[in-house]
């Protein structure tokens, strides 16, 4: 593997997560990043109230992608062999916490009218 292009990677996680699994994913990425964007042009502001509940979702976000990407790689903790193995997991984790923050709040201004 002597370059990193998109299509291994995408092969790369098809493998890891299988086909279906991951482009279900993929596709629920793509719609809640459309209706994160809806809700910004909707309502012209961030509501400070909902970000700061978003945030507080943020670390049950990071640990709840951990557990899914062990459980789907049968691997555990104890199974960390190296520095580059801490960063993936520690990227992992902050995509969880972005994504669930980004669920949250888009989830509360869609179903909250405006004030």
């Amino acid at each position: 593997m002597k370059e990193l292009t998109l299509p291994m990677l995408i092969a790369v996680w098809e493998e890891m997560f299988g086909q279906s699994l991951f482009w279900a994913l993929a596709v629920l990425a793509f719609l809640v990043t459309l209706a994160y964007v809806f809700v910004l042009l909707r309502d012209r502001s961030l509501s400070m109230r909902r970000f700061l509940l978003a945030q507080l979702s943020m670390p049950f976000g990071a640990i709840a992608s951990v557990m899914f990407v062990q459980r789907i790689t049968s691997s555990r903790l104890r199974d960390i062999g190296g520095p580059i193995d801490v960063l993936v997991l520690l990227a992992v984790g902050a995509v969880g916490a972005v994504g669930l923050a980004i669920l949250v709040y888009t989830t509360q201004s869609l179903l909250r009218k405006q004030r």
